[in-house]
């Protein structure tokens, strides 16, 4: 983030986007019955899809001289390309590499868009006062899933994401 005056206001800006995928949950490592218990109908081996909403939010000291964080089109244009053109109508569990070594939950697909989003954010908004702050996504009307991008990038695939061995020939 370029060096701004800590005395200017704290902004955060949020913007909604649409996408479409399937996945399968299921970890290889246990058993179909165990399986069947921790995703129930979930690990449908045909799989499932969803109409997923991600909230991408950024936060940033406001410059008086720009007057925003950042201009929403290219904001678009970044969630798009870094993120949306992997993602949607494709599956989870063969379109993206993560996946090949974790299970496609909702909390790891959000642990993942963060992660992407952080890594590719200084190529794309080098000089604007905006940082990526965090990725929620929506899975259903009930279920939604919160990371801090930082906390995401700090924590590569350890931690609470499920792992699993790969599987993909020549993985």
């Amino acid at each position: 983030m370029t060096a701004v005056d800590p005395g200017l206001p704290l902004v955060r800006v949020g913007r909604r986007y649409r996408f479409s995928a399937s996945h399968r949950l299921h970890a290889p490592q246990l058993a179909a019955e165990r399986n069947r218990e921790v995703y129930g109908k979930c690990n449908n081996p045909y799989g499932h899809g969803h109409d997923y909403v991600m909230d991408v939010v950024l936060a940033g000291r406001l410059a008086p001289d720009r007057g925003r964080l950042l201009p929403l089109e290219m904001l678009d244009e970044f969630v798009r390309r870094v993120w949306l053109a992997q993602v949607d109508r494709r599956n989870l569990n063969v379109d993206l590499p993560e996946f090949a070594a974790l299970v496609p939950t909702t909390e790891n697909l959000a642990l993942v868009a963060a992660r992407r989003l952080k890594q590719a954010w200084p190529h794309w908004f080098a000089g604007w006062p905006a940082e990526l702050e965090k990725v929620r996504i929506r899975e259903t009307r009930n279920n939604i899933f919160e990371v801090s991008a930082s906390e995401a990038e700090a924590r590569g695939s350890e931690s609470h994401e499920i792992v699993v061995e790969s599987r993909r020939e020549g993985a």
